[in-house]
């Protein structure tokens, strides 16, 4: 009985290996590759091997500081930022790559620049503070090998040339090596001379190299681990608070970008009224722009028509567009350097506001020039939140919206003004839409403004079609003014300032871009 059960048990196993072998398989199924030695002999040949000069990126002036920087917060410690991996969309099909915030900060690529690759950044023998930084990557294979013509995630013949190892360097400014010689270069002298620190959650594998390593050579693991990698992160996103001078060129080419493709919208924006999904023609013309002129889309568009403006983050746009509406577009064209702008105006549709839409208009703008009034290096970030709420709330309460008074409301006890303004009036902008996340409290809202700092000023009034406690006019009104600015040396510029914000130049720009 028991060796029926074994040889049952063995021939099962067998089966379900060749079972899984042949599903695995499946996706080959397709293919029409000829595969003889006289192909793969004709298709290396006869092919020009030329390698062109790699220019220098304008980044590669700036990394050494921000990297510098970095080995100062966290010495002693070897750093591995990875680019991350391609993410699966459906099947075989992968979704557009863009590499991790932190890698693109400190190597200096962007786009769609190098899935699977991994930046190591760690304290120079020679001076602990200074920055010794090593990219790992597959570079560019040769036409005799296979991956030239049947590799469909790094073959040229599928993907595009791939730089050379030389290339690379020359771009970046840094040493290049092939990826394969990484886990060698992490195991060097860790444990005795050096901590071994990964950016978490970017890349599965080269986590689980780190965790390895750490292990071998006597390095804590569990919360210890853990801390370290969280210090990284948190470490990386302070440090992109204040931009230097390359990123602030950046973002106004961003944010330049980004008003382009709202000239776009209005131009387009007729074509939108009465179409069973207008919100995505208006959705569909900023994206055209952005991708001719950037790398795309900073964070997914909100075309946000009639009552949808008052649900804040509505990205589904797939509403009509009616001509007695309002339409909310927030949205930024994200360049090639990863930068991106954040802009919202709120557009009557006719061209013409109605009065009770240019009221709640009018507030929203007196709102977002009070934050800007205050606007200066010294104050907390916390106070532009303050500066506006205060004018929304002075404002709810003369309409009879508030159960007690303005002053009441703004009271930590009150609040009853964020029914209709719920979120905050400000976040910090760069390479991620709401840069700097993992920033200390002390670091983001309890700190003072800083030259070079870019953040938002957003404020808003939302009253949803089904609020019973707005007017009736008022409601499915939805009103967000938001424009990107840059602390200066005495006070702020708005980097957004070329799309008109007062209601009366609201119409007149409607108007002279239809003509």
């Amino acid at each position: 009985m028991s060796t029926e059960n074994s040889s049952t048990e063995s021939t099962g196993t067998t089966e379900g290996t060749e079972r899984m072998a042949d599903l695995a398989s499946r996706g080959d199924s397709r293919s029409q590759r000829p595969n003889n030695e006289a192909f793969r002999e004709f298709i290396s040949s006869g092919w020009d091997e030329t390698v062109p000069d790699a220019e220098r990126r304008e980044a590669a002036d700036f990394t050494p500081a921000r990297r510098d920087a970095l080995v100062r917060r966290l010495p002693a410690a070897r750093l591995v930022l990875p680019a991350g991996v391609l993410k699966v969309r459906s099947n075989d099909t992968d979704y557009p790559f863009r590499p991790d915030t932190a890698f693109a900060y400190y190597a200096g690529l962007g786009t769609d620049e190098e899935p699977d690759s991994v930046l190591v950044v760690e304290p120079s023998a020679e001076d602990p503070q200074r920055a010794e930084a090593t990219y790992f990557f597959r570079p560019r294979a040769g036409f005799d090998t296979s991956e030239f013509y049947a590799d469909a995630r790094y073959g040229e013949m599928w993907v595009g040339r791939r730089p050379t190892l030389a290339e690379a360097s020359q771009r970046l400014g840094i040493e290049v090596r092939h990826i394969d010689e990484l886990r060698d270069h992490l195991a060097k002298d860790v444990g005795a001379q050096l901590s071994l620190t990964v950016m978490p959650q970017v890349d599965a594998s080269v986590e689980a190299m780190v965790e390895e390593i750490r292990a071998q050579n006597g390095l804590p693991g569990g919360d210890d681990a853990a801390a370290e990698a969280a210090a990284l992160k948190e470490a990386a996103s302070e440090q992109r608070l204040v931009k230097d001078e390359y990123e602030i060129r950046q973002m106004r080419e961003a944010v330049d970008a980004t008003l382009r493709g709202f000239e776009d919208i209005i131009r387009h924006l007729p074509e939108a009224v009465g179409h069973p999904r207008g919100e995505r023609v208006i959705e569909g013309v900023f994206a055209a722009t952005a991708r001719a002129d950037g790398n795309g889309v900073g964070y997914d568009t909100i075309a946000a028509a009639g009552d949808h403006a008052c649900t804040l983050h509505w990205t589904r746009n797939n509403g009509v567009v009616r001509a007695d509406e309002l339409v909310l577009i927030d949205a930024g064209v994200e360049i090639d350097s990863l930068y991106t702008a954040d802009v919202t105006r709120t557009l009557p549709v006719s061209g013409t506001f109605s009065p009770a839409q240019r009221k709640v208009y009018d507030a929203v703008l007196e709102a977002s020039e009070a934050a800007f009034a205050v606007a200066r290096p010294g104050l907390r970030f916390r106070e532009l939140h303050a500066a506006a709420m205060e004018v929304l709330a002075h404002r709810l309460e003369e309409w009879g919206l508030l159960p007690g008074t303005a002053a009441e409301s703004l009271s930590p006890e009150g609040q009853w003004h964020r029914r209709w303004m719920p979120h905050g009036t400000s976040h910090h902008l760069g390479m991620d839409v709401h840069d700097c996340a993992q920033a200390r409290r002390e670091m983001y809202l309890d700190a003072e403004l800083e030259p070079g700092m870019v953040f938002t000023i957003e404020p808003g009034l939302y009253f949803k079609e089904n609020d019973l406690l707005a007017p009736e006019e008022l409601r499915g009104i939805g009103v967000r003014i938001e424009d990107d600015v840059l602390v200066t040396a005495d006070g702020v510029e708005n980097l957004s300032a070329a799309a008109p914000r007062r209601a009366e130049d609201v119409e007149r720009w409607i108007s002279e871009l239809q003509r």
